[in-house]
């Protein structure tokens, strides 16, 4: 009786379980007697699914991994299906997570997932919907609890029927495609109604026009506020810090949200707070500090700080994750930091600490990320580091660290990541290293390390990442094959000698491959022309010959064989790798053959260099217009004949041409007006006719035109346009047969060579999946001069070798930014005009074999970084200007002037006799320009049709780079970019915890 009674009890109970259970039963539940799919509803599921029909070739297109195509049966209880859950009465679909599918393609509005009224919960995150906007049809799921849209690539506005979801709970539409927008009316509608969200993720979301006082209006349940990079503009109120339910608070990179953080009744829930590159003041003070004790995750990176007392920090003694990154907080690292036992996370990066690390990790032996990188941090590395056992990633690059990387390295086994790049370690490797069995991602790069890369290196098979360019290193480890999950390898710019092993074709998951700048000989192996996963492959500045064996894979997007002694055509397999984004093969001089008009199959090609080599026949006509994307087309220094070919440039995406140094003949086509984005154009030494092209005054971004040695003949009119030239930083029409008097109006439109430019950065190629740094030859200070690198402060006019006639314009003084003015050898008469000693930065002036007159003005003994002057075969007479810069110059400067008198010649000037210069009503401004760019003059004498000298462009930068020169430019190269990474906030994600 007793048993009966238990055992009834027990079914009663269960039955009110189930009454009051939540009704639902998915794939992954416990089946019993339940109601079967609707046919309706599993119908819908099955057209939603087949309406994604595209599916990209490589999962690498989808934000998560790994990501899972959906698999659903046909015929088969929709219950059952992954990802799906039902209501176990009814059997209606109520929840459906999707999360990284792989669903691709646009999600329209009349969609059969809308059907789906019933839906409580759905997630289709981490899919690529292709921009399509948010359907309002989103509305109609009015049971809607949780809707998860994130990292989904949306576009468009936020639609404001998202606000009649009441039910919410939960709503994410962080990381979409950076054109989602949320507007005012939408987000107000969006706070009033949606009265039971507790979590909102709108990280990435465009919300520039919300007032941030309105997020005041939002839930008071809300617990978690994602509003990452939103563009918010405006004061916060400091009460939103104390909603009583608020836990999460990301505000990061919204550099125009201002306000004052407050100091005191923060919330008691808030656990995690990231305030980084906000505007919102924070005082560093006791008071301020000290409540914040319930916080275990802070992230306060680039900053409004108030004070500097960092030693506040070291009472957050509950700390899990600390981020100060960007801060420029200056001095030693508080030893107070040290009390934090907690931590797991620490960031100092960019910053201005000096000195040792102070040895304050000895107690924190949670401490897993420790971030460094980009202090001015020197002497040895703490031996305290060898106490963090948990440790899994170590930032300590752009330091100044010396001595020896220390070999107790080998007792952190969790280590993941080291980076050590763009130190001072003047040693070899320790083959302790070999024993961070645990790591993936190894950076070397930018120190003094010599000798050969350890054998121990063959232990590290876990490796992905593995960069130990720019050093000194000699060898490679004889088992390099072992690093099967090696995907990215630079060694360049290393001392690595001998053949290129064979053994690195085993390493079948390598994406990247540079072995660029080192003394490789020998034949580039074959098997490397067969790795299925290579898409970069840069061999170039290396000793390399023989002939480029054929292509059998079809996966490289980058190919680099420049400067090496390749001899040979090019195999027609190259020609068919369809994925081929950059193809050089510069400067192997016994490259040979036509080039084949097969060439404008690649249609994905951006970058095609095949200059100074020995490629000859006629330009295909189809290069002019093959390819979307292309935008450097350099074919100089070959033998190619015929005519230029009309240039289209599909997609207007052409910046970079250069056809110099072959024998075209013909006129500059018309056609390049269609390249309206072209900023260089070298048509120099060939053979071509007709008069100066006019139309290229209507390319808007041209900064570079080089059309010297050609026959070019006739006057140059003047613009027709309104800023013609207005880019235009080197302008050389030299060795041609134009005359006229010098284009006055097209002086007066340089509006770039009239204001100074300090970027010291190179002129390049932008918004490409690689970059390209333009290079050019010009006539410099008397030498030909290959600079494989222009300055962007670069600026030149050199209208020398010509029939000119007429006097030096007056104008010519406005052009303040001027380095080189090259007006020799033509016919000009006059006076030099006063208004050049405007020019301040000039360093190169040359007005030789004219018709000059008069004196030599005083006002060029201003410019104080001219170093090279001719002013030779003129008609000039008077005294030489004394003083400066003029007291360097020699005899040659002023041959040729019967009438010139003193210093440097041997006749004398009458006694008394003043200088006079010419009138001039032209207003002198002061420079600029801080320094000069620094170059010397090595030699005079260039005239036309002949350099006196020698090419030293190319010895310095086409053969072995000299060792001072090296190091002075990437010193500097270095020093400036750390500059400007400190100026600048680091990437999402990138700048903390990942």
């Amino acid at each position: 009786m007793m048993g009966s009674s238990l055992l009834l009890a027990q079914f009663l109970c269960l039955l009110f379980f189930l009454s009051h259970s939540e009704p639902a039963h998915s794939s992954s539940n416990f089946s019993y007697s339940v109601q079967l799919c609707p046919g309706d509803q599993s119908l819908a599921l099955l057209q939603f699914k087949h309406s994604f029909p595209m599916m990209p070739s490589s999962s690498s297109t989808f934000p998560c991994y790994p990501p899972e195509k959906v698999l659903w049966k046909e015929g088969t209880d929709c219950c059952t299906w992954d990802g799906v859950t039902c209501n176990i009465k009814t059997g209606h679909v109520i929840g459906l997570d999707l999360g990284c599918s792989m669903l691709y393609g646009t999600l329209h509005s009349n969609s059969t997932l809308f059907s789906l009224h019933h839906l409580q919960k759905l997630n289709l995150s981490y899919n690529d919907f292709n921009r399509s906007v948010i359907s309002s049809s989103f509305g109609q799921f009015l049971h809607l609890t949780h809707l998860d849209l994130n990292s989904s690539n949306f576009a468009g506005q936020v639609p404001p029927e998202i606000s009649h979801l009441s039910r919410l709970v939960s709503l994410g539409l962080s990381s979409n495609s950076g054109e989602l927008m949320l507007e005012p009316i939408s987000f107000n509608k969006l706070a009033q109604n949606l009265t039971q969200l507790r979590e909102l993720y709108l990280g990435g979301v465009n919300m520039s026009l919300v007032v941030p006082s309105s997020l005041m209006n939002l839930s008071s349940s809300l617990s978690y506020l994602q509003l990452w990079d939103c563009g918010l503009q405006g004061e916060l109120p400091d009460n939103f810090f104390r909603r009583s339910n608020l836990q999460w608070l990301d505000l990061w990179s919204n550099e125009g949200l201002t306000g004052s953080f407050p100091q005191y009744n923060l919330s008691n829930a808030l656990s995690h707070l990231d305030l980084s590159y906000t505007r919102i003041s924070i005082h560093l003070e006791p008071d301020s500090i000290s409540h914040l004790k319930s916080v275990e995750k802070l992230y306060l990176s680039g900053c409004n700080f108030v004070g500097s007392n960092l030693d506040l920090f070291g009472n957050l003694t509950q700390l899990i994750e600390l981020g100060l990154a960007g801060n420029q907080f200056g001095g030693q690292i508080p030893f107070s930091l040290g009390k934090l036992k907690q931590l797991e996370h620490l960031d100092l990066r960019n910053n201005n600490f000096f000195g040792p690390i102070p040895d304050i990790f000895v107690n924190q032996t949670q401490l897993a990320w420790l971030r460094l990188s980009d202090n001015n941090f020197q002497g040895h590395l703490p031996f305290s580091l060898r106490n963090l056992k948990q440790l899994s990633r170590l930032q300590l690059s752009a330091n100044n660290f010396t001595s020896q990387i220390l070999n107790e390295f080998s007792n952190l086994t969790e280590l993941t990541e080291l980076h050590l790049s763009y130190n001072k370690f003047d040693v070899e490797i320790p083959f302790s290293l070999g024993n961070l069995k645990k790591l993936n991602s190894l950076t070397l790069s930018f120190n003094k390390l010599f000798g050969k890369i350890p054998d121990s290196f063959a232990n590290l098979t876990q490796l992905t990442w593995l960069d130990l360019s720019y050093n000194r290193l000699t060898g490679l480890p004889h088992q390099i094959n072992r690093l099967t999950g090696l995907t990215t390898l630079f060694l360049s710019n290393n001392q690595l000698i001998g053949h290129i092993p064979s053994l690195l074709s085993r390493l079948s998951d390598l994406n990247i491959l540079d072995l660029s700048h080192n003394f490789f000989n020998g034949t580039i192996p074959s098997s490397l022309f067969c790795m299925p996963s290579l898409h970069f492959l840069l061999l170039n500045n290396n000793l390399l010959y023989g002939h480029i064996s054929p292509f059998l894979c079809n996966s490289l997007q980058y190919i680099n064989f420049s400067h090496n002694k390749l001899y040979g055509q090019i195999p027609p397999s190259v020609l068919k790798l369809e994925h081929l984004k950059v193809l050089m093969l510069s400067s192997n001089d016994k490259l040979i053959g036509n080039i084949s008009s097969v060439i404008c199959e690649l249609k994905f090609l951006e970058i095609l260099d095949l200059s100074n080599s020995g490629f000859s026949g006629f330009i295909p006509q189809c290069l002019g217009n093959f390819s979307y994307g292309l935008s450097v087309l350099h074919l100089g220094g070959n033998n190619l004949h015929g005519n230029i070919p009309s240039i289209y440039s599909e997609g207007k995406s052409l910046r970079y041409l250069n056809f110099n140094g072959n024998k075209l003949k013909g006129v500059i086509p018309p056609s390049i007006i269609n390249c309206v984005n072209l900023e260089f154009l070298d048509l120099s030494n060939n053979m071509i006719d007709g008069t100066f092209p006019s139309f290229l005054e209507t390319l808007p971004k041209l900064k570079v035109v080089i059309l010297r040695s050609n026959k070019l003949h006739g006057s140059l009119k003047g613009p027709t346009v309104k800023d013609a030239f207005s880019k235009l930083q080197i302008f050389d029409l030299s060795n041609n047969n134009l005359s006229g008097p010098l284009p006055t109006e097209y002086f007066n439109n340089f509006k770039a060579i009239m204001s100074v430019d300090q970027d010291m950065d190179y002129m390049r190629t932008h918004n490409l999946s690689t970059t390209y740094v333009y290079s050019v030859k010009l006539a410099w200070k008397g030498f030909e001069v290959e600079f494989s690198k222009i300055q962007i402060a670069l600026t030149i006019l050199d209208l020398s070798c010509n029939k000119f006639t007429g006097k030096i314009p007056e104008s010519l003084g406005k052009l303040k930014s001027l380095i080189q003015l090259n007006l020799s050898h033509n016919s000009l008469i006059g006076y030099i005009q006063p208004s050049l000693g405007n020019l301040t930065n000039l360093e190169s002036l040359d007005l030789s074999s004219n018709l000059l007159a008069g004196r030599i003005p005083q006002q060029l003994v201003d410019l104080k970084y001219l170093q090279v002057l001719n002013l030779s075969y003129n008609q000039l007479e008077g005294p030489i200007p004394v003083g400066k810069q003029f007291n360097t110059f020699e005899n040659g400067s002023y041959e040729g002037n019967l009438g010139l008198c003193g210093f440097p010649l041997q006749v004398k000037c009458n006694k008394g006799e003043e200088q006079q210069p010419p009138p001039s009503n032209f207003d002198k401004e002061d420079s600029m320009f801080g320094e000069g760019l620094g170059w010397k003059a090595v030699a005079m004498g260039y005239g036309c049709g002949f350099v006196v000298g020698v090419s030293i462009g190319y010895v310095v930068f086409r053969a072995r780079k000299p060792a001072w020169f090296v190091k002075m430019v990437e010193d500097s190269a270095h020093q400036n970019a750390k500059r400007l990474r400190r100026k600048n906030a680091p990437a999402r994600n990138g700048g903390r915890r990942h």
